[in-house]
């Protein structure tokens, strides 16, 4: 994953989510909930997590972080970790 800032990985989950699930940019805010707020259902993770990886070029299958993530914020914050500390 190349060094992205904040701004930039906040931007780009919001893209997919705008993309792939057609959430309006306006409601993709980092409080807003995965599955409360934004409706996903489990199918929808896969095609997430999918993207995601597609997106940020990394393989987030062995990564047992990424079952802590509720929020979009969470997110952010889990590939802002994963620039600081990349596996090798």
């Amino acid at each position: 994953m190349k060094n992205l800032s904040r701004n930039e990985i906040e931007n780009l989950v919001k893209e997919i989510f705008n993309e792939i699930f057609e959430i309006p940019l306006e409601e993709l805010t980092p409080e807003k909930r995965i599955f409360e707020d934004l409706g996903l259902d489990s199918l929808d993770i896969v095609d997430l997590i999918i993207n995601l990886q597609k997106r940020f070029g990394v393989s987030l299958r062995d990564n047992e972080n990424i079952r802590k993530i509720r929020t979009l914020g969470d997110i952010c914050d889990f590939f802002v970790d994963l620039g600081k500390n990349p596996k090798p």
